[in-house]
């Protein structure tokens, strides 16, 4: 059976970028629909590709020239990743005053290696797993910081329980093309051919066993401070190791690491990152978590609502070809906002509630970040899983899950 396509925001981004640069690279996760993007954008004009089948790979890397002739621009070479050398010789076949000559995509983070092969011939984009507005209505309408309250459009109004078996099953195209389908079985094939294309074939990782370990160790630590040294006891590593695991899941779009906000602050600060993973399916499906009532009020509740926050404003941010700057804040104190978004020269503090209703007490970290950080501290919002937009606060709104 074919796969349903979901339209992506991102569409119209590449369409302009292919008109502007010659060669356009899309980086993200495996089994984000990067190829499915690309072919049904360009099937028409473009060849394709698959670097990742074994013969063709080695054609690429044996005969790079070769290779190049036997498949000539304009063409999608699909996860480039598998013959990085190869880019070095696309740079070499870049006609003059032509472009999107080459379409590139790949599943492991190669923008420094793409920058220093191609300079400024080269548009750089992002795509993640789908988005929930990509899912209720396709634009790229501003997030609710960037307009008044009032113009903001409601998109859809599920209930708690609706809203964390969306979270169970998580966000990939696969999954959210056949609501129908038992999930367990795309997450599971999921896990399995990242552990076998990603990890074990380019990583090269040896103990894919305790690289298995890690990652589901990690999973239960999503959305919290993240200790090394005890993640390394935990599991008989070097800490140095666990440093390499968590570099080789950030740079193959699994996790993204959130960084606390020091700016000028005079308070004293917690320094330690946090991480979130990239779909709260793969959280669910890593922790064993499959009931949605569960998952709605058991220990995970609170980050996954969390992640599913941080991943609707990366998704939007990155949809318009933007890099997110998102940070977290907490004092030694204990004082935290769970994200501050940094845009047009302000920080936008974000807390998250689980209450429906939420007052003006749970605003209370928002107030003293913008006491202490007066002079940029932007508006704030306490996001929570209800339906009430409301000011809790003079400078605070509580919004709805469902206006991101």
């Amino acid at each position: 059976m074919a796969l349903r396509y979901v339209p992506r925001i991102l569409e119209q981004t590449i369409r302009w970028s292919v008109g502007k640069f010659p060669v356009v690279v899309l980086l993200g996760p495996r089994n984000a629909g990067k190829t499915t993007l690309l072919r049904r954008l360009f099937s028409k004009t473009h060849n394709y590709v698959p670097l990742e089948r074994a013969d063709i790979r080695s054609f690429a890397n044996a005969d790079p020239q070769g290779f190049l002739n036997s498949c000539p621009a304009p063409v999608i070479l699909n996860e480039i990743q598998y013959a990085p050398a190869l880019m070095k010789y696309v740079n070499g076949r870049i006609a003059p005053g032509r472009f999107g000559q080459f379409l590139l995509t790949s599943s492991q983070n190669i923008a420094k290696a793409v920058t220093n092969s191609f300079g400024g011939k080269a548009g750089v984009f992002r795509l993640l797993p789908i988005s929930m507005r990509e899912i209720c209505n396709g634009d790229s309408s501003p997030l609710p910081w960037e307009v008044h309250h009032e113009d903001e459009q409601y998109l859809f109004c599920d209930t708690r329980q609706d809203i964390y078996k969306r979270f169970i099953r998580g966000l990939y195209p696969e999954i959210v093309a056949y609501p129908g389908r038992d999930a367990i079985p795309c997450q599971s094939s999921y896990y399995q051919s990242y552990l076998d294309r990603d990890v074990r074939c380019l990583r090269k990782i040896e103990d894919i066993t305790q690289f298995e370990n890690f990652y589901r160790l990690l999973a239960t630590r999503n959305g919290q401070r993240i200790d090394l040294t005890e993640i390394a006891n935990n599991l008989g590593v070097a800490v140095n190791t666990v440093k390499a695991w968590l570099s080789v899941l950030e740079n193959t779009f699994q996790i993204i690491v959130i960084e606390p906000y020091i700016g000028s602050l005079r308070t004293r600060q917690i320094k330690t990152p946090k991480v979130y993973f990239i779909d709260t399916g793969i959280v669910c499906h890593l922790t064993g978590l499959k009931d949605a009532d569960h998952a709605a009020h058991g220990p995970m509740a609170k980050t996954l609502f969390e992640t599913a926050v941080l991943l609707e404003i990366t998704k939007a941010l990155v949809n318009r070809g933007e890099i997110p700057q998102v940070y977290y804040w907490r004092t030694a104190a204990g004082a935290e906002v769970d994200f501050i978004v940094e845009t047009g020269g302000k920080l936008v503090p974000i807390d998250i509630s689980l209450s429906i209703m939420p007052g003006r007490a749970l605003a209370k970290n928002i107030r003293k970040f913008q006491a202490v950080c007066s002079d940029c501290a932007a508006d704030g919002f306490l996001i929570h899983p209800g339906d009430t937009l409301q000011e809790i606060d003079e400078r605070v709104t509580a919004l709805p899950f469902s206006h991101l």
